[in-house]
């Protein structure tokens, strides 16, 4: 493997899901496996290197008066992945050197050397916020050296390939937690060390082994010093080092590249995009970059977050009458409120609801953009026929039963459709209010909830039997003069509605914040024509799917391009195979 090729694979594979990783990846497995360079038979055999190492390690023993070291587990042979190359040989890091040395001194005797970083496992190499000065070589603590290989023993550092070699230490040796295994090699290039430890073959073969709980899984002592290690020799081990930093470097520009791409096209996308909906957009530009944005989005949406950007534009452009046109003919917004207003008292004149407190005007200065001539600024409120809201009794920790009742969970009317079955069951004997009953057609919203999804709406479109609201759920009755989708859209995607949630939402903690039903019912409205509404949560509707099918279809490219990805990396490594056995 070299750049050419690297680059080869690259440019096929430029735009698939991880494609750097998955390269960085494909390098280490070639490395570990004899794959990446050609083997010289002028080298050292690694068998050879075995023996030299073994005897270095016994001089070392005898002129420092270093404790021997502790017998560990061999390794198992059948636990080895690979054909290795003649001259190379399977061994385990307990064999390269000394594990978790004391650094030649007895507990208690006094370091001449200035206060070293603490190693965090966290991290897995020094962190230099974190200072504590030993005065002495401490027990229970983790010693290191100038050269010495360190693996971090937790989880997430170890999935994440976190080892180092020790270098530049401002003294002759360090002290750090004992969340660390610690390798000093004897004869071995330490970074050839390293490279395996963040190798696949180690770290995905070591999940399955690791200990603990899931949260706090560790790395054994017994995974670290015995699991097979292929070893070369010394100077192949050079030439790989050299070889696999001259392909990370790659690797690093290629990274970049692929970055200031991907920065470069979000801000095109962002761009016109944003020209549709700026508070500066007059009518009569609007075509123009209305057209710009549709020719330009093909090119420049290539992956499927970015439709949430695209669907997100489609939803403001709603909200703001950009989206159809308007018609001259259709009834006035303001003609609606009236017949509203009629409609709430017709239905307190017959005792149907009760007199809600009446929503101010929206000012002027309230209003975040300016609407279509025929529409009308209004509250949420001014929809509303009766508002009301549930209880919460008691009740067992699992979903209504047969003939049971339930109380409806915050999660039911969280995620734009309604949930039926996100709920708990009453305590037996207990008697439900039917008052709150949860009804078809109801305007269900969250008034407790995390930051996001505080205030955010479902509408009820099948009654579901036996569910009351639970006190953290608004029920909304709304107008039968008003699409109820469209205030759903409002409430749920208008940028300038959650920003107004957000700030009038209570609660220190971002994970429980609170809206009153006062604040809920004051959220200034865009108010269409009624026929208007209904072209309008059309045409959403219809844009929306195309929406998803350009989604789906991306979800498809990038599937495709993995299986690219799968087939280059293997059509390389059986090149670099075929490559080296014939050079032998």
């Amino acid at each position: 493997m070299n750049a050419e090729r690297l680059l080869e694979v690259y440019e096929k594979i430029s735009e698939a899901p991880d494609a750097i990783t998955r390269l960085r990846r494909f390098v280490l497995d070639l490395a570990v496996r004899g794959k990446l360079v050609e083997q010289s038979p002028a080298d050292e055999p690694a068998s050879r290197l075995l023996n030299r190492i073994e005897e270095r390690k016994a001089e070392i023993l005898l002129e420092t008066g270093m404790r021997k070291p502790r017998k560990v587990a061999d390794m198992d042979p059948a636990e080895t992945w690979a054909d290795l190359p003649s001259n190379w040989a399977w061994t385990q890091i307990s064999n390269l050197g000394f594990i978790s040395p004391r650094n030649d001194a007895d507990d208690g005797v006094e370091a001449s050397f200035v206060p070293m970083p603490m190693i965090f496992a966290e991290y897995g190499v020094a962190n230099d916020h974190e200072t504590r000065p030993w005065g002495e070589i401490k027990k229970g603590y983790t010693h290191f050296a100038e050269g010495d290989v360190g693996l971090a023993k937790i989880t997430p550092c170890f999935e994440n390939g976190k080892s180092t070699v020790f270098r530049n230490l401002t003294g002759d040796f360090g002290s750090g937690t004992t969340e660390l295994h610690i390798l000093r090699p004897v004869l071995v290039d330490p970074d050839y060390v390293v490279l395996f430890l963040k190798s696949p073959q180690f770290i995905e073969t070591g999940i399955p082994k690791m200990t603990g709980t899931a949260g706090q899984k560790r790395v054994s002592s017994e995974y670290f010093t015995s699991s097979p290690f292929p070893l070369p020799p010394l100077t192949e081990q050079r030439r790989i080092v050299a070889k696999v930093d001259e392909l990370m470097a790659l690797c690093d520009r290629l990274e970049e590249a692929r970055k200031t791409r991907e920065e470069t096209r979000d801000k095109l996308t962002a761009a016109s995009l944003a020209r549709l909906t700026a508070p500066d957009t007059t009518p009569e530009d609007f075509p123009a970059h209305a057209a710009f944005a549709l020719e330009a989005l093909p090119a420049l949406t290539t992956r499927p977050d970015q439709i949430k950007t695209l669907r997100r534009t489609i939803l403001n452009l709603a909200v703001r009458g950009q989206l159809v046109e308007q018609n001259a003919a259709d009834e006035p917004a303001s003609a609606l409120l009236k017949r509203i207003v009629a409609e709430r008292e017709k239905l307190l004149r017959a005792k149907e609801i009760r007199r809600q407190k009446p929503v101010p005007p929206v000012e002027i200065t309230e209003a975040p953009f300016s609407i279509p001539d025929g529409w009308e600024w209004c509250r949420l409120g001014s929809l509303v026929l009766d508002s009301d809201a549930g209880w919460s009794p008691r009740t067992e920790n699992h979903a209504r039963v047969g003939d049971a009742w339930g109380v409806l969970k915050v999660s039911a009317v969280s995620w734009d459709q309604f949930d039926p079955d996100a709920n708990k069951q009453v305590l037996p004997g207990t008697q439900p209010r039917l008052q709150a009953q949860v009804r078809k057609g109801d305007f269900l919203i969250s008034r407790a909830n995390t930051a996001e999804l505080v205030a955010r709406a479902v509408l009820v479109l099948e009654e579901p039997p036996r569910l009351m609201m639970s006190d953290k759920i608004v029920r909304l009755r709304l107008a039968t003069e008003c699409v109820h989708r469209f205030a759903w859209l409002i409430n749920n995607y208008s940028d300038y509605g959650r920003d107004y949630y957000a700030a009038n939402a209570t609660g220190v903690s971002p994970s429980m914040k609170n809206v009153s039903r006062a604040v809920i019912l004051n959220l200034p409205t865009p108010l269409p024509p009624l026929v208007e509404q209904h072209r309008i949560v059309a045409k959403v509707d219809a844009l929306m799917a195309l929406c998803d099918r350009l989604e789906a279809a991306l979800t498809t490219t990038d599937d495709t391009r993995a299986r690219l990805l799968e087939a280059l990396l293997h059509e390389a490594l059986e090149t670099a195979s075929v490559t080296l056995e014939a050079a032998e």
